[in-house]
């Protein structure tokens, strides 16, 4: 089984947020590969859905906590599922990479994101695949970071994000196929 989490925060406000792309990574996945619709599931304080997928069952689910606490939820859903970190994929936003560049690593530090901080001490390890999406702009690392990943991508900025998306889709795809070194020899 493959447990992949978007992180992200719940709610409309941030819903176009970059700070929200691993829930629309998640979304566009799950719509692209006929998954069920996501369910609020309050046991594991996230909306999951899952099916049987390529090979194995996939379980997709965003976190519900808000993103400084999504190890909370992640640390239910590997212990529900009996999860082993080797089979989690997280997917978040990365303002030290370039708008639109995509890495993929494995056994990484959080580098100051809360929310994949927050994984990393619950679940007591780092060593998961992520997915780091690049939100920082042409003009470099903004000063408050905290309050940059909280707005909305600009009309240019979305037009490159519906792109990453859908190379991010393509990117998971393989890593289920084919294993996470093909995706990234292929994405990195």
């Amino acid at each position: 089984m493959i447990l992949i989490v978007g992180l992200g925060n719940p709610g409309q406000k941030f819903q176009k947020t970059r700070h929200n792309i691993g829930f629309r990574i998640a979304e566009k996945f799950a719509k692209k590969n006929n998954f069920p619709k996501f369910k609020s599931i309050r046991k594991f304080n996230a909306e999951i859905s899952e099916k049987i997928s390529i090979r194995e069952k996939v379980v997709l689910a965003k976190p519900r906590t808000f993103m400084n606490l999504s190890g909370k939820s992640v640390k239910l859903l590997t212990r529900s599922y009996n999860l082993e970190a080797k089979n989690l994929i997280i997917v978040h936003d990365d303002i030290d990479l370039p708008l639109g560049k995509i890495r993929i690593t494995i056994g990484r530090g959080a580098a100051g994101h809360k929310g994949v901080e927050s994984v990393i001490k619950e679940l007591k390890t780092k060593n998961f695949v992520r997915f780091r999406v690049g939100i920082q702009p042409k003009t470099g690392k903004p000063q408050s970071v905290e309050k940059f990943v909280l707005q909305k991508f600009n009309k240019d900025e979305e037009k490159i994000m519906k792109g990453v998306i859908k190379k991010a889709v393509e990117a998971i795809e393989i890593t289920l196929k084919k294993g996470v070194e093909k995706a990234m020899s292929k994405f990195n």
